[in-house]
C-alpha cells in the first residue's frame, strides 16, 4: 500500500488499455431528432475507462489545464472503484455543473489534450466521464444539497447562463436568498437557447434549475433589466444587498456588407433559437424560417457555426454549406463538431469571404457574391490573415443564410448602468481577484467580462464573484471599524 491506502498500480499495463468507445446514434440516424448524439457510458465500461488513468504524480497535467482545476485524478481513481457519487463529489468541490461542462467543454484543448496516455496511446475520456457521473448521480436521486446555514441577505444575479446559474447555487448553498433575473421565457441562458440539443439536452438543464430552485433561489422570467418597465441596476441595487452581472455577450458581430439585412439573412442566435426549442419555449414574436428544401448557408467557422449547419440540417435543409475565410487549420470550432457536421451532410468552402448578398425579385435574399482568400502573416490572434485575391470572385445561390460571427457585449445595457467602467471592446471591467466592478456592491462574471469565451471560464469567473459576495456579506454582519473591502475578505471563503 502506498500513503494513501492504494495499492500501487501498474502504469505499463494500464496504458495498454484500449479507449473504451462511446456509444453514438449513427448520421443516418441523428439527423431526424435533436437528441445528443453521445449515448454515455454504463456503469461498465465508465470503471474501464477511468482505469486507463495513470494517477500521475502532482502536478498532474489534466488539473494544470482545467480553468477551474477539478480534481480529476481523484475522481477517476474513484470511478475506477465503481464509487460513482464519492467521485462526483470530488468535481463538486470546484463546479456545479459537471453535466454541462462533461458535454461542451473543449477537452481535447484542455484537460483531456493534457492527459499524459495520450502520448502512446488516445487519452482518457475525461469529459464523458465527468458526464456519465453527473448524470449516474441525478439518476439516483441525487445529489443531497442543503444550505450550510441560513443568512438574511438577499443577493439579486442578472443571467441565468452558465455564470450566473454557478454563482446562484454556490451562493444559495451559503444560506443567502438568490433572485435570478432572465430576459427570456425560461432560464438558461446560454445552455437552453444558445446550445442545440444535440450537444446538451434540454432536461438536463431543467434537472439543474430544478436542483436551484430546491435551494430556494428563485428564476424572474421575461425580465430584461435596463429596459423600459423592467427594473434598472439602480434598483436592485437599492433592494438587494448584492447584485451581479452575468449577463454573457450576445450582441452579434457584423458583415458590415451589401444585403447583409435582407430578409432570409439571419444571426445565429436568432436562428438557433427559433429551430432548437419547442414554441411554448420561444420569446414571443419568434419568427420561425423556413429551412426545409433550402440551400443554406452559414458564416463562420467557430462552435457556433457548426451548431447552425447540423441545426439546419436537421430542420430538413436541402443543402447546407459553411464559408469560413481562413483554413480549417485555423478554425477556432471543435474539430470533432465538424467531424459530425461532414457526416450528416454539411459542405464546407474554406478561403472564401462573403463580400455581398443578392436579392430577388421579392426582395429576399437569393445569391451570395464570394470572394476567395489566401493567408498571409500571423495577426493578433496569432493565425494567419486572410487576404482577398483579386479577381476571384464567384456567386452561389441560397436561399438562408445565417452569420454566426461572433458575439460582444450588451452595449446598451452597459451605458444604463451609470459608473460602471469597462474595456475597450465594452467588457465590463472589474478587479481580478474579486470580480467586483467599478462600483461597490456590484459585481460581473462570465462572458460580459471576457467576451465570448467558454462555459469553463464563465464558471471560473462566477466562483470567483461567489466567493467575493460571500465575503462581503459575512462582512456586513461584523461591527462596522472600517469600510467594507471585498478584496480583503475574500481569502475567508477561498
Amino acid at each position: 500500500m502506498n500513503k494513501t491506502g492504494r495499492r500501487p498500480i501498474d502504469r505499463k499495463a494500464r496504458l495498454q488499455i484500449p479507449r473504451v468507445p462511446v456509444p453514438k446514434q449513427s448520421p443516418e440516424e441523428r439527423i431526424f431528432n435533436f437528441h445528443e448524439v453521445y449515448e454515455g457510458y454504463d456503469e461498465e465500461t465508465v470503471v474501464i475507462e477511468a482505469t486507463r488513468c495513470l494517477q500521475c504524480p502532482e502536478p498532474q497535467a489534466c488539473m494544470t489545464a482545467c480553468p477551474v482545476h477539478n480534481g480529476i485524478p481523484e475522481a477517476l481513481w474513484l470511478t475506477s472503484q465503481g464509487q460513482f457519487f464519492a467521485a462526483y463529489d470530488v468535481f463538486r468541490l470546484t463546479t456545479t455543473l459537471s453535466e454541462i461542462c462533461g458535454r461542451v467543454c473543449p477537452q481535447e484543448k484542455l484537460c483531456q489534450g493534457s492527459c499524459v496516455v495520450g502520448a502512446v496511446n488516445a487519452p482518457v475520456y475525461i469529459g464523458k466521464i465527468e458526464a456519465f457521473l453527473a448524470d449516474y448521480v441525478r439518476k439516483h436521486g441525487g445529489p443531497d444539497l442543503k444550505p450550510s446555514r441560513k443568512t438574511n441577505h438577499r443577493v439579486a444575479i442578472i443571467g441565468s447562463g452558465p455564470a450566473g446559474l454557478h454563482a446562484a447555487e454556490w451562493l444559495a448553498l451559503r444560506g443567502h436568498q438568490i433572485d435570478v433575473y432572465e430576459a427570456l421565457p425560461k432560464p438558461g441562458g446560454l445552455l437552453r437557447y444558445g446550445i442545440p440539443g444535440f450537444k446538451l439536452e434540454k432536461d438536463t438543464v431543467d434537472a439543474i434549475i430544478e436542483r436551484i430552485e430546491g435551494l430556494g433561489t428563485r428564476f424572474i422570467c421575461n425580465t430584461r433589466i435596463n429596459t423600459p418597465g423592467h427594473p434598472s441596476i439602480d434598483d436592485l441595487m437599492e433592494e438587494y444587498d448584492a447584485v451581479l452581472i452575468a449577463i454573457g455577450a450576445e450582441i452579434p458581430s457584423s458583415l458590415r456588407t451589401e444585403g447583409e439585412d435582407l430578409p432570409g439573412v439571419w444571426k445565429s442566435l436568432e436562428f438557433l433559437i427559433a429551430t432548437n426549442l419547442p414554441p411554448k419555449d420561444l420569446p414571443p414574436g419568434t419568427h420561425i424560417p423556413e429551412v426545409k428544401g433550402k440551400k443554406v448557408v452559414v458564416v463562420g467557422g467557430g462552435d457556433t457555426g457548426s451548431d447552425c449547419v447540423r441545426s439546419a440540417i436537421r430542420a430538413r435543409a436541402a443543402k447546407v454549406t459553411l464559408s469560413y475565410r481562413r483554413s480549417e487549420a485555423e478554425m477556432p470550432g471543435r474539430k470533432e463538431d465538424r467531424g459530425f457536421a461532414r457526416e450528416e451532410g454539411v459542405q464546407y468552402e474554406f478561403l472564401t469571404q462573403p463580400i455581398r448578398f443578392i436579392a430577388d425579385e421579392h426582395g429576399h435574399v437569393a445569391q451570395i457574391e464570394i470572394r476567395r482568400m489566401q493567408l498571409g502573416e500571423p495577426d493578433a490572434s496569432g493565425r494567419r490573415r486572410p487576404l482577398p485575391i483579386p479577381g476571384s470572385e464567384f456567386i452561389i445561390d441560397a436561399d438562408l443564410v445565417v452569420l454566426a460571427l461572433g458575439f460582444w457585449p450588451d452595449e446598451k445595457f452597459i451605458k444604463q448602468t451609470p459608473d460602471l467602467e469597462t474595456k475597450k471592446w465594452g467588457e465590463i471591467l472589474v478587479d481580478p481577484e474579486t470580480a467586483m466592478t467599478s462600483r461597490k456592491g456590484l459585481w460581473a462574471a462570465g462572458d460580459a467580462v471576457n467576451g465570448p469565451d467558454l462555459v469553463v471560464t464563465a464558471m471560473w469567473g462566477a466562483q470567483q464573484a461567489a466567493k467575493s459576495i460571500d465575503a462581503y456579506l459575512e462582512a456586513l454582519d461584523q461591527p462596522a471599524t472600517q469600510p467594507v473591502d471585498a478584496s480583503e475578505t475574500v481569502s475567508a471563503v477561498a
